[in-house]
């Protein structure tokens, strides 16, 4: 539901937004306290049956979104509980990342059919007949499907010639490619932590706004109001996410108002990641191994390891563009912070692993960042454009926001150094189509293959904490990416660099 604003979203936006505020004007327990009023003011309830309700779930969201953990709800504890090892400059992750607010939680069906009000009771009822338990007769004129006796198959469904028979599943179950949501005992949703990698697709598509990630927002703003300077690294798929009144050159001014000493788009770890990819890929296959992933996406990549542990060894080594940007950042400018800003819940659990927690000390989305504008009434029109050039990224490195986006800049930097080697590559985006090609790779039919897998349908444009709608937003990717000054990745000025941030 990206790029729709609903209600969900205007919630979620006003949450963000609140915290920011928060955090700027130095509010402290009592402030928190007060908040779910401020945003749900009035007596009557705009969203569900209870005002009460919905001001419990939204203090659930303000909670999460400080990156405090969910209250029990069988346990009496103010909404302030725990405040004080947040409210600082320095907090990491406490498991789980992603989370289901209980009582905002529908109780969606796992998987039932249902034969709609539009049933025309036609003489040839071939739904009842195909059906193999009988579990559907007339009652008043209309078929009905009897649930205790439905096993699911889902034939009535394929054989109704009026199309009548509906087939309802739970939304973010659906979205899960780790087949990891099921029911707890009231049927309300429950997430197997042991088996989810944070990709964030059931956040965006639960419609009751009822599963929520973890944030860092107030703590960004903290540590800006210090004394440290905090970088901001903005991923590529940055463009058009703030509106078409916030252009890629306003971009670091608006940062700077936000509070952030400086910015630097990661289009430019993006290129060394690439760079890395590609030498990789060109000593290691087939010689060494039969394929290579690459590993970027850090969902993808973890849910590979998850259930492919045999093809850990051929995931890229390589650094991701997130960590390579931010050591970049950190060897120029030495005691500085660096803030991720991107579209993905995943980087979230990226950054809090211990190998990276001194390269990123925090990330955010930009729907997160947007509500710090708000907060700060940053108005994107009279923003004025930053002298600086504001990305030194290659078109390739711009290129990875989009599905194929990675592969393609790969394959260019091989051809460059190889252009008589033939590169096979295979892109997957969604999880569950990144299993299927990991399935053929186990059937040895993608031997000598580059496989890109994005765990976001069309690639992190269409990521969880994204804004704007993904198919536009990929079409004005690509023509960002086509107006770079350099093309391939090889070119990057920051190539040289490269042996000097591994060390």
């Amino acid at each position: 539901m990206r790029g729709i604003y609903s209600s969900v979203t205007d919630i979620r936006r006003k949450v963000f937004t609140a915290i920011a505020r928060l955090s700027y004007e130095g509010g402290d327990n009592v402030s928190l306290a007060k908040l779910p009023y401020e945003i749900l003011p009035g007596e009557i309830g705009s969203y569900r049956d209870s005002i009460f309700l919905e001001r419990a779930i939204v203090s659930e969201r303000l909670r999460l979104a400080m990156g405090l953990p969910l209250r029990p709800i069988n346990e009496q504890r103010p909404v302030d509980d725990g405040l004080s090892s947040s409210m600082c400059a320095e907090k990491y992750y406490d498991p789980p990342l992603i989370n289901v607010i209980k009582f905002a939680c529908n109780a969606c069906p796992e998987k039932m059919f249902k034969i709609t009000d539009m049933c025309q009771n036609c003489l040839a009822h071939p739904c009842e007949e195909i059906c193999p338990k009988d579990a559907i007769s007339l009652s008043h004129g209309k078929r009905k499907i009897d649930q205790s006796k439905c096993i699911k198959c889902g034939q009535c469904k394929q054989v109704c010639p009026y199309h009548v028979i509906v087939k309802i599943e739970r939304p973010c179950a659906v979205a899960c490619g780790m087949n990891a949501i099921s029911s707890d005992e009231h049927g309300r949703a429950d997430i197997d932590q042991e088996k989810c990698v944070s990709c964030g697709q059931c956040l965006v598509n639960c419609p009751f706004g009822a599963i929520s990630d973890k944030g860092q927002i107030y703590q960004v703003i903290q540590a800006m109001k210090s004394e440290e300077r905090v970088y901001a690294a903005v991923a590529p798929a940055f463009v058009s996410q703030f509106g078409p009144n916030m252009t890629a050159e306003k971009l670091r001014a608006a940062m700077k108002l936000l509070g952030f000493h400086d910015m630097v788009e990661v289009a430019i770890g993006a290129d060394l990641c690439t760079i890395e990819e590609a030498k990789d890929f060109m000593r290691e296959v087939p010689e060494q191994q039969p394929f290579m992933a690459t590993s970027c996406c850090p969902a993808w990549s973890v849910m590979a390891k998850k259930l492919f542990p045999d093809f850990a060894p051929y995931i890229s080594m390589a650094m991701t563009p997130m960590v390579l940007t931010a050591r970049l950042i950190k060897k120029e400018h030495k005691n500085s912070k660096v803030v991720f800003i991107g579209p993905c819940s995943a980087k979230k659990l990226e950054a809090s692993r211990r190998t990276i927690r001194s390269d990123v000390d925090f990330v955010l989305t930009f729907e997160e960042i947007m509500g710090m504008f708000e907060a700060r009434k940053v108005e994107f029109e009279n923003v004025v454009s930053d002298e600086k050039d504001v990305s030194d990224g290659t078109g390739d490195g711009r290129g990875f926001a989009v599905s194929g986006g990675v592969a393609n800049a790969v394959v260019d930097v091989c051809k460059r150094l190889d252009p008589d080697r033939e590169i096979k590559v295979m892109a997957a985006q969604g999880l569950q189509d990144c299993k299927k090609m990991l399935m053929l790779a186990k059937a040895h039919k993608l031997d000598g293959y580059l496989l890109e897998g994005m765990a976001c349908p069309g690639g992190c444009v269409a990521g969880p904490g994204t804004i704007a709608n993904p198919t536009k937003s990929a079409a004005a990717i690509a023509k960002y990416k086509k107006e770079a000054d350099k093309q391939c990745s090889l070119d990057s000025k920051y190539n040289i660099t490269l042996p000097l941030l591994h060390d």
